[in-house]
C-alpha cells in the first residue's frame, strides 16, 4: 500500500515553500463514502479473530487438557504470531498494491480460520492459531489505508471511525464466541469466521481503490523495508514513547479479558460462554471512546485525551476488583477500562501517523509490535497470577501495568521530542493552503520532515 503524500508532517511539502500539485496527492480528495465504514467492518472482523479465544480458555483448556497456568498460552500464541505480521507483513503495505495486498491477506485469513476450527490436537491449534494473528495484521494495513486515503483536516475522525470498527469487532468477539459456542461448539467459532472472512475480502476487492507505491520505495528491497520500521523507532522519540504506552496499556487490557473466564466460569458465578462473552459488550463504551477520541484529537487535545484516558484505566481497576461479589462492579470497570484504553489507543496513532505519513504502514505496524507484546505480557502474567493467589493478584497486576503508564505519559508530557507533534495542541494547525505543513518540531531534522514520499523509507 502506497502512503501518498500528505499535508501532515512528512508529507510532500517539500522545502522553499513550492505548493504541490493538486494531482500530487490521494489524500487531498476525500474516499468513497462506503469505504471507510467497510475499512471498518473488516478491521474490526480481521481483529476480532484474535480475540475469539478468551471467553472460550476454560474449555479449550478442558478439551486439550492445558492447566490453569497454561491458558494464556493460547491468547500469547495468537499475539505472537501478531507481532510477528506486524514486523514482516504490514510495512509491505508500503511498498505493494493496497488492494492486493489486503485482500490476499484476508483470503489467507479465512483459509487459517478453518484450519483452527478443524484442529484436530493442540499443537495443531496452537500452530493454526499462530498464522490467525500473523495474518490478522491486515487490520493494521487498513488503518493506514484509511488514514493514508483521508484528508489532513478529517484524517483523526477518519482513524476513530476504522478503530471504532475494531473495538466493536473485539467485543462482538467475545459476546458472538460465546452464543456460538454454546449453540454448536468451539469450534464453530472459527469456522463462521472464515466464511465471513472471505465474503469481506471479496467485497473489499470491489471498494478499495488501488495504490501504486512510490517508485523510490518500489526500488527499496523487503529486508531493507523492514528494517526501516526500527529505524523510524530509533530516529523518532514520540514513537519509542507512544509504543510504550501501548504496551502498558494492552498489557492491562489483556490482563483483564484474558483472566476474566476463569472467575466468572466458576463459583459464585458458574456463567456460561454466552454470558462471559456478553461482559464483553459492558465495554462497548470503548467504541464511543475511538470516535470522540478522533475528534478530540482533530481539534487539538492530545494530550489531554492521554492523560484523562490512562487516568481512568488505573481507576477501573478499584471496582474490577469485586469481582467476585459483584458483576455490576465488573460491568462499571470494564467500560471505564475499554473506553480508556482505545481513547488512548486512537490518540497514540493519530500522533504517530503525523511524524512520517510516507511511512504509515511502517510506522503503524512498529507501534501495533508495542501492542501485541503487552496483550502477550497480560495475558501469560493474568493466567500465572490467577493460578498462584487468584483474582486478586490478577487486580494487582492490571493496577500496576495502568498506573507504569500514568507515570510515564506524566514524566513525558513536556518534553521537547524531535518528530514530536508539538502543535498538535493547537486546533488547524496540521496543514495549509496546497497540502504544506505548518508544524515545526523541535530537533527535528529538515531532510526527516520534509522528505517526499518517493525518497525511500
Amino acid at each position: 500500500m502506497a502512503i501518498e503524500c500528505s499535508g501532515a508532517v512528512g508529507g510532500c511539502g517539500g522545502t522553499g515553500g513550492r505548493r504541490a500539485p493538486a494531482t500530487a496527492s490521494a489524500s487531498d480528495a476525500s474516499p468513497p463514502a462506503r469505504l471507510v465504514p467497510l475499512l471498518a467492518l473488516a478491521c474490526g472482523s480481521s481483529v476480532a479473530t484474535v480475540y475469539f479465544a478468551q471467553p472460550l480458555l476454560v474449555t479449550l483448556g478442558e478439551r486439550f487438557a492445558l492447566g490453569s497456568g497454561l491458558l494464556g498460552v493460547i491468547v500469547a500464541v495468537t499475539q505472537l504470531g501478531y507481532a510477528a505480521g506486524l514486523l514482516t507483513l504490514v510495512p509491505l503495505g508500503d511498498r505493494l498494491d493496497r488492494r492486493r495486498l489486503v485482500t490476499g491477506q484476508l483470503g489467507l485469513l479465512a483459509l487459517a480460520l478453518l484450519a483452527a476450527g478443524l484442529a484436530p490436537g493442540v499443537a495443531a491449534l496452537l500452530g493454526a492459531l499462530a498464522v490467525v494473528g500473523l495474518l490478522a495484521v491486515v487490520a493494521q494495513t487498513m488503518v493506514a489505508a484509511a488514514a493514508a486515503l483521508t484528508p489532513p483536516a478529517r484524517r483523526g475522525r477518519a482513524v476513530g471511525t476504522v478503530t471504532g470498527g475494531i473495538v466493536t469487532g473485539i467485543l462482538l468477539a467475545r459476546a458472538a464466541a460465546g452464543v456460538l459456542a454454546d449453540l454448536a461448539g468451539w469450534r464453530a467459532v472459527y469456522l463462521a469466521s472464515a466464511g465471513v472472512t472471505a465474503v469481506l475480502a471479496l467485497s473489499l476487492r470491489r471498494v478499495l481503490p488501488p495504490g501504486a507505491p512510490s517508485a523510490g520505495v518500489r526500488e527499496v528491497s523487503y529486508g531493507r523495508l523492514v528494517a526501516s520500521t526500527v529505524t523510524l523507532f530509533v530516529r523518532h522519540p514520540l514513537l519509542r514513547i507512544r509504543g510504550a504506552l501501548a504496551l502498558l496499556v494492552f498489557a492491562a487490557f489483556s490482563t483483564l479479558w484474558s483472566g476474566v473466564a476463569q472467575p466468572l466460569s466458576g463459583p459464585p458465578w458458574s456463567l456460561s460462554h454466552t454470558a462471559i462473552g456478553a461482559f464483553g459488550l459492558a465495554g462497548a463504551a470503548g467504541a464511543v471512546a475511538a470516535g470522540v477520541a478522533g475528534r478530540w484529537n482533530d481539534r487539538g487535545f492530545a494530550e489531554r485525551t492521554t492523560g484523562v484516558g490512562l487516568a481512568l484505566l488505573a481507576l477501573s481497576w478499584l471496582p474490577i476488583a469485586l469481582t467476585r461479589q459483584s458483576l455490576w462492579a465488573l460491568a462499571i470497570g470494564a467500560v471505564l477500562l475499554d473506553f480508556a484504553v482505545q481513547a488512548v489507543h486512537v490518540t497514540n496513532q493519530t500522533l504517530i501517523h503525523a511524524v512520517r505519513p510516507d511511512a504509515g504502514s511502517r510506522i503503524i505496524g512498529g507501534y501495533m509490535v508495542f501492542y501485541s507484546a503487552g496483550s502477550s505480557l497480560g495475558a501469560l502474567g493474568s493466567s500465572l497470577a490467577y493460578a498462584t493467589a487468584g483474582w486478586p493478584a490478577v487486580t494487582v497486576l492490571g493496577a500496576s501495568f495502568s498506573l507504569a503508564a500514568l507515570l510515564l505519559w506524566a514524566t513525558t508530557r513536556r518534553m521537547r521530542l524531535p518528530g514530536d507533534n508539538s502543535a498538535v495542541e493547537r486546533p488547524n494547525s496540521a496543514s495549509q493552503p496546497g497540502g504544506r505543513s505548518t508544524l515545526k518540531h523541535p530537533g527535528e531534522r529538515s531532510a526527516d520532515v520534509n522528505r517526499p514520499a518517493g525518497h525511500g523509507p
